[in-house]
């Protein structure tokens, strides 16, 4: 039996007297397939008391302390079998605070916070709360809907997005946003520049607000910090009947070491492997799950299953799914053990993700995972069954590294680069890519997008609007961060509201304009389809102009050209498919973009001379540091 089908009855688990975890439950719980543990463990709140049932092997004696008895003598519960502890506490109520006294087998006894708790306290306090979400969605019209608006041939623009800095309250001590102050004001901003999706930061509840919420303890709970549960669905559901999708940071890979979290919860490496080789992460400083142990797999498949299940979450973007995949990863040459065959692939992680993307794609209609990869692991984004890991998309992290890299140049010398924006027609198909300008890229001295850009301040705002333009016109759903959008001067400070009052609103319209042009079929359909792109000059090295189609299925173009020079190019001639007039339908020069306002006078009429094979083409003024999209007066099936 699929655990993730099965439902428990919602009566047994209200009653008083009887546990909500049956012999199927443990049974699925211990072979690794449960995935509704969010259902029969934690705290289940009934009308005279509450029910909790919590997995601690290993422990000689486990107990629930809280607000209900003061913090003091703790309740008592039984040993089940399975390793899990449960007991029926009277008085215990929905809004308690509550943790787990755990005595372990040698040492003295310690408090835990709830693993499958739905709510905690809000940092810097630690404690569980006992209750549920309780809230009635109202975006009945997006979920019928959802799934043809994020897959291959979508128009997807994703806006990143860390809640607590997006923007502040400075009348208030410069506090955050909460969950449903930021509802209206995300969907405005959202459908004001044209955003499909939303992709958050991890909302999940984590003790160290500079770890930008990488760092959880709470893989069931939205934090405290900007609200409730109900208040987390009310931004989801808001977002959703404005149309806008929603994609949460999901952390498998790793968890941290505070003492009332996960690790040794029972006074044993439970969760994370014992030997640091295989439990510990150099990097991050913090502990790996046993992929292997099945019980790890069923609360990991819960948490995934439970963000989409009950708050209608549109997509999972798993993070640190390298180091997942490689033991080596971060590690020094004995730092690390192979696997029985010798490797450095973790074959437990690797069986665990494909797991999880089959309960994902089997058991939630319309939703997307995509992971956040950054090797050349193959068959990232391809089905299981063909051997892939199962995913429906990955960053293309190489994509981001290169173009970064070449609009840092000088113009003078990026003849010299010009394989790194054409490189990537060599992999742009072996895998359903996303192209990723993210929060990594603003941080930790990285300086802002713009400060990236190479030039005088007129230059650096000229290529940061051909870089998006570069961006909006390659194959590959679209990933900005929040911030980038506004020609951010500064980087990204999580402990400060985005620089709005500098906002330059020139790159804010560009944006804008640009998510409408990706609504235009030859701009989407075939993102994942090698049909959909051609080059019409890859090879203009020495005057650093690329030109090339995007297409739809019906035949029609969008011929996009960019000269990555700060000089005016007249008469430039390139092949188009067409005769007939092509209208310049963006031109990130024009001065409504804060260019200079060179181009064509709203378009040019192709003539029958052959260019590039193809038998019409036009001759065109390139506008300095420019992009520019054409698109036929008369598209086909107009």
């Amino acid at each position: 039996m699929s655990s993730s089908l099965r439902r428990p009855s919602q009566s047994r688990i209200a009653a008083s007297n009887t546990p909500p975890i049956g012999e199927v439950d443990l049974h699925l719980f211990n072979e690794g397939t449960h995935g509704r543990l969010d259902e029969v463990l934690g705290a289940r709140p009934g009308a005279a008391g509450t029910w909790f049932g919590v997995w601690a092997p290993n422990a000689r004696s486990v107990a629930v302390i809280g607000d209900f008895n003061d913090w003091a003598n703790g309740v008592p519960l039984r040993a089940r079998g399975g390793g899990i502890w449960e007991g029926f506490v009277p008085g215990a109520a929905r809004g308690h605070a509550y943790k787990y006294r755990i005595e372990p087998q040698h040492g003295a006894a310690f408090d835990k916070a709830d693993p499958i708790a739905m709510r905690y306290e809000p940092p810097p306090r630690t404690a569980s709360i006992i209750g549920d979400l309780d809230y009635a969605f109202g975006d009945d019209a997006w979920m019928q809907l959802r799934g043809g608006r994020s897959g291959l041939t979508a128009p997807v623009s994703i806006y990143e997005v860390h809640l607590g800095s997006w923007r502040r309250v400075p009348e208030e001590g410069d506090r955050s946003l909460t969950y449903r102050e930021l509802a209206p004001l995300l969907a405005d901003h959202c459908e004001k520049l044209g955003f499909t999706h939303v992709e958050l930061l991890p909302v999940m509840e984590h003790p160290f607000g500079g770890s930008w919420g990488y760092q959880v303890t709470g893989f069931f709970a939205p934090s405290a910090r900007w609200g409730s549960p109900e208040d987390f669905a009310f931004l989801v559901d808001h977002l959703h009947q404005r149309g806008i999708g929603v994609i949460l940071d999901w952390v498998p890979a790793h968890f941290p070491v505070d003492p009332h979290a996960l690790a040794h919860f029972d006074g044993t490496a439970l969760y994370e492997h014992a030997d640091p080789r295989q439990g510990f992460h150099p990097h991050w400083t913090s502990a790996i799950f046993n992929y292997g142990r099945h019980e790890v797999r069923s609360f990991l498949l819960s948490s995934a299953l439970s963000w989409l299940r009950r708050y209608h979450v549109d997509g999972l973007r798993v993070d640190g799914v390298a180091s997942m995949l490689y033991l080596d990863y971060g590690r020094n040459e004995g730092e690390w053990i192979p696997n029985p065959h010798g490797g450095k692939e973790n074959l437990e992680a690797i069986s665990f993700l494909r797991q999880l993307n089959e309960a994902v794609y089997r058991e939630v209609e319309g939703v997307q995972t995509i992971a956040e990869e950054s090797t050349a692991w193959p068959m990232v984004s391809r089905p299981t069954y063909l051997g892939g890991l199962g995913f429906g998309f990955k960053w293309d992290m190489g994509w981001m590294h290169d173009t970064l890299q070449y609009f840092a140049e000088d113009p003078v010398h990026r003849k010299y680069h010009h394989s790194r924006l054409t490189f990537r027609r060599t992999y742009a198909y072996s895998e359903n890519y996303v192209l990723p300008l993210s929060h990594d890229e603003v941080v930790h001295g990285k300086g802002s997008l713009l400060a990236k850009m190479a030039g005088d301040p007129w230059q650096k705002l000229a290529n940061l609007r051909l870089l998006y333009s570069y961006m909006w016109a390659t194959p590959g759903k679209k990933l900005l961060f929040m911030g980038c959008e506004l020609a951010q001067r500064r980087e990204w400070n999580h402990d400060a509201s985005l620089d709005w009052h500098l906002a330059n609103d020139g790159v804010m319209h560009l944006v804008g304009e640009l998510n409408k042009l990706l609504r235009l079929p030859a701009m989407h359909e075939l993102d994942a389809d090698p049909a959909g792109f051609a080059w019409i000059d890859a090879n203009d090295a020495d005057q650093s102009v690329l030109s090339f189609e995007r297409r739809d299925r019906a035949g029609n173009s969008v011929i996009v050209v960019l000269n990555c020079t700060p000089i005016v190019r007249r008469n430039y001639r390139i092949g188009v498919p067409r005769t007939g007039r092509w209208v310049e339908a963006l031109n990130s020069d024009a001065r409504a973009f804060g260019g200079s306002g060179q181009g064509n006078l709203g378009g040019v009429e192709a003539a029958p001379v052959p260019s590039h094979g193809r038998p019409f083409s036009v001759m065109l003024t390139l506008p300095p540091l420019g992009a520019l999209f054409l698109t036929p007066s008369e598209p086909r099936g107009a």
